[in-house]
């Protein structure tokens, strides 16, 4: 891929950035990046644009409109259209274009919502999503059907990655948007800082998630881009499950927060279980996840703690 052009979109978020970085570092001597405001891709007209301007041979598409469960609770219309409207017409682009290649990000939340543990691959189809992430997930989804429909009829070559929940140094800490652990790594430290004696985090604590390392996901990324070239979708993680209670214990122990937690079981837990099988993605172009759990969460503390905007004095 050394002479490859390739175009990264969503290059200036918290995955893109990540990857962005790696393939310089690999001698990639072409990387061009598609990022708002210079392209709306959600916009047909943006996406020709980016195609005759950048000539890309290889597109690796990360953007994406994300949020946590909160966020797709309050935003199933955008993030449905948003994220059809961004994936669909790019890949479809990149065939009319002559590309060589198309690498799609999926997300976990296209599996069904009572998947077996752990989620393989083919249990993709075996129902519908868990409802209150379904509208993106479903969008997300429609990208493995045109990679393989397109691969059928054209004998194009997109690929589809599987990614499971990201987190690491510059993930999203907005808290009308983020992810769990994003969220109560803000509230924990936020609330050490502030002097609060307790902390409020949703559901029951008793689902389960695995997380994935954005170092470890770009590198997944960068393997598969330059090693896989088949229809059939590849989960990329790290092959864990930790409940949502035992996060929450580790990240008050690894902040150091004394408080109290306060469970809102008002609030839904999502997908009861997620944790992958990550043998394809070994077997096919032999990527393993390499960053341990508590090593992850340390470095993500202490990044958000350098780059934490500090409280406004009165």
């Amino acid at each position: 891929m050394l002479d490859k052009r390739i175009t990264v979109t969503g290059a200036n978020g918290f995955l893109g950035k990540h990857l962005v970085r790696l393939l310089a570092k690999q001698g990639c001597r072409q990387i061009q990046q598609a990022n708002r405001p210079q392209y709306d891709l959600t916009r047909i007209e943006d996406i020709v644009r980016l195609y005759d301007e950048q000539k890309p041979d290889i597109v690796v598409h990360l953007a994406a409109k994300v949020g946590g469960i909160g966020y797709n609770l309050e935003n199933p219309g955008s993030l449905f259209y948003e994220n059809i409207m961004m994936g669909v017409p790019l890949l479809h682009q990149g065939f009319v274009h002559g590309i060589e290649k198309f690498v799609a990000l999926g997300t976990i939340c296209a599996y069904p919502k009572f998947t077996p543990v752990p989620f393989h691959e083919d249990d993709i189809w075996n129902g519908y999503p868990e409802e209150t992430n379904a509208p993106y997930g479903l969008a997300k989804k429609m990208l493995l059907v045109q990679a393989e429909a397109y691969r059928r009829q054209y004998g194009f070559n997109a690929i589809f990655l599987l990614p499971v929940n990201l987190y690491g140094p510059g993930d999203n800490f907005d808290p009308r948007s983020s992810h769990v652990i994003p969220a109560l790594i803000k509230k924990c430290v936020d609330a050490i800082e502030e002097g609060e004696e307790e902390i409020v985090v949703w559901g029951s604590g008793k689902a389960t998630r695995e997380f994935f390392y954005v170092e470890d996901a770009a590198e997944a990324i960068m393997l598969a881009t330059k090693l896989y070239n088949k229809s059939a979708p590849v989960n990329i993680g790290a092959g864990f499950e930790i409940s949502i209670g035992d996060l929450v214990n580790l990240i008050v122990e690894l902040t150091g927060f004394t408080g109290r937690i306060v469970w809102d079981d008002t609030k839904p837990d999502g997908q009861p279980r997620r944790m992958l099988d990550t043998s394809r993605a070994l077997r096919e172009f032999g990527f393993q996840a390499k960053t341990g759990f508590r090593e992850g969460l340390t470095k993500t503390i202490a990044w958000y703690r350098e780059n934490r905007r500090p409280l406004s004095i009165p």
